[in-house]
């Protein structure tokens, strides 16, 4: 899943790569996908795409936008990106493809479920993406300890669990599940633990591990569970997630745990991270 950290490297990615590239051809629906969600119909997309040429990319949480002029490209959820100058390297399915007039290739594949948006103007009429632009990046200044504590005024929050809290919602544009794991353990919360029982002096590491842990994701090119343009892995090796399960804890040499918990897989240490 694209998530923030992977929605920065492949941005970069992106526009170094891609930016002055004009698109030849479009292939879209080449493989359909029930799970996959287009913006308006995708049908359109040769036509509005076609002749377009790459100008820049920016993340925009765990949304990778791609502006080509006017119009915009934006990938959110599971979407996999990939490029090659070898056609061969192209696979039998996708969801999009763009043909350059260099005879490189760029295209997007689908795994669990994904969305591929293509707009006009400068803005999406989305929620997901409106909270995305307007509020401030773990990576930014803006988001100091003062913001993060207001982030607690909602309905409830002393029932939220940790994960609930940093993962849902869009309170946190680009902190999803994925991510959500090794933060919870550097700040040393399990994942079930309600909020209610995390105190202050709790929550400022819990801020510091947010934006630390986010910040060390993206300097080493993205998780080593996701991949990049090019199918590399990241180079920031998880602690907790299914690459480590059943490994000694790096704290403790406690086993890493797994269990399913609010719609997911959570990893935890039971030693450094206790429900209380």
């Amino acid at each position: 899943m694209i998530e923030l950290p992977e929605a920065v490297v492949l941005s970069d990615q992106i526009a170094r790569t891609l930016t002055g590239k004009r698109i030849r051809d479009v292939t879209v629906l080449q493989s359909p996908h029930k799970l996959a969600w287009f913006h308006g119909d995708p049908r359109e997309y040769p036509e509005r795409l076609r002749g377009k040429r790459v100008s820049a990319a920016e993340p925009q949480g765990g949304m990778v936008r791609v502006r080509l002029g006017r119009t915009s490209l934006v990938f959110q959820e599971g979407p996999v990106l990939r490029y090659a100058n070898d056609p061969t390297a192209v696979p039998d399915k996708h969801q999009l493809l763009l043909e350059f007039t260099d005879s490189s290739f760029f295209w997007v594949a689908i795994r669990m479920y994904g969305g591929i948006v293509c707009f006009e103007g400068k803005d999406l009429d989305n929620d997901y993406y409106r909270a995305a632009r307007e509020k401030p990046s773990p990576l930014a200044d803006g988001f100091t300890r003062a913001y993060f504590r207001g982030l607690r005024d909602v309905p409830r929050f002393e029932k939220l669990s940790a994960k609930a809290f940093l993962a849902t919602e869009q309170r946190v544009p680009g902190l999803g599940n994925g991510v959500l794991q090794d933060i919870l353990f550097n700040a040393r919360i399990h994942p079930k633990r309600k909020m209610a029982s995390v105190s202050d002096s709790e929550f400022e590491p819990l801020h510091a591990s947010v934006r630390g842990t986010l910040r060390a994701m993206v300097e080493g090119g993205g998780r080593d569970t996701e991949t990049d343009l090019f199918g590399q892995a990241g180079g920031y090796r998880t602690v907790l997630s299914r690459k480590t399960v059943g490994t000694p804890c790096p704290s403790c040499e406690t086993p890493i745990s797994k269990a399913t918990f609010a719609g997911g897989s959570i990893y935890f240490c039971t030693r450094c991270q206790p429900v209380r």
